[in-house]
């Protein structure tokens, strides 16, 4: 189905254009201020506001625009990840970030402490992962490719794709 070009502000600012995302693939309830911050508390770490804006419209969406190009290899999105209100009955709760990090938690991070430094925000094709990397900047976390295969317990292969979440949606077409 074609998908439904969203207003929330999130530009392409170099093909002027929204994103467009699979509008029927959208979770539902989107996740509010409130669920958001409650999530910033769980996790001990505070999400950019253009990341939480994408959150709440487009909630673990499938992006049109789902390829991206990164040292010459072309990657793809199978789906965002979102926050799912009744994961354990929702048959989209494998979309679920803490869900997700569930999974993979203890090979996607090397912090052996509380919190999440490293968040899954997306399902990548080959089981990959795309996530917000904050181990360098808790203000400013980069976008890294999170490498399940080369990854071991408290030893993630993670490399940087982006500097920001906005820069990696300007490399999507």
């Amino acid at each position: 189905m074609v998908g439904e070009q969203l207003e929330c502000g999130l530009m392409h600012r170099d093909r002027g254009k929204t994103m467009n995302i699979e509008k029927q693939s959208i979770i539902k309830p989107l996740p509010d201020d409130v669920i958001l911050s409650e999530k910033e508390r769980k996790w001990r770490l505070k999400l950019p506001e253009v990341y939480k804006i994408f959150l709440k419209n487009y909630n673990g969406g499938i992006p049109e625009e789902k390829s991206f190009v990164y040292h010459n290899h072309s990657y793809a999105i199978v789906r965002f990840l979102g926050i799912v209100k009744d994961f354990e009955t929702s048959e989209l709760g494998w979309y679920d970030i803490n869900v997700v990090d569930s999974h993979v938690g203890e090979r996607l991070s090397d912090n052996m402490g509380y919190g999440i430094d490293v968040l899954p925000i997306a399902e990548l094709f080959a089981g990959d992962l795309l996530c917000l990397d904050f181990r360098g900047n808790t203000e400013n976390p980069i976008v890294s490719i999170w490498f399940h295969e080369e990854s071991g317990e408290f030893d993630p292969c993670l490399e940087k794709v982006a500097d920001d979440f906005e820069s990696f949606l300007e490399m999507l077409h």
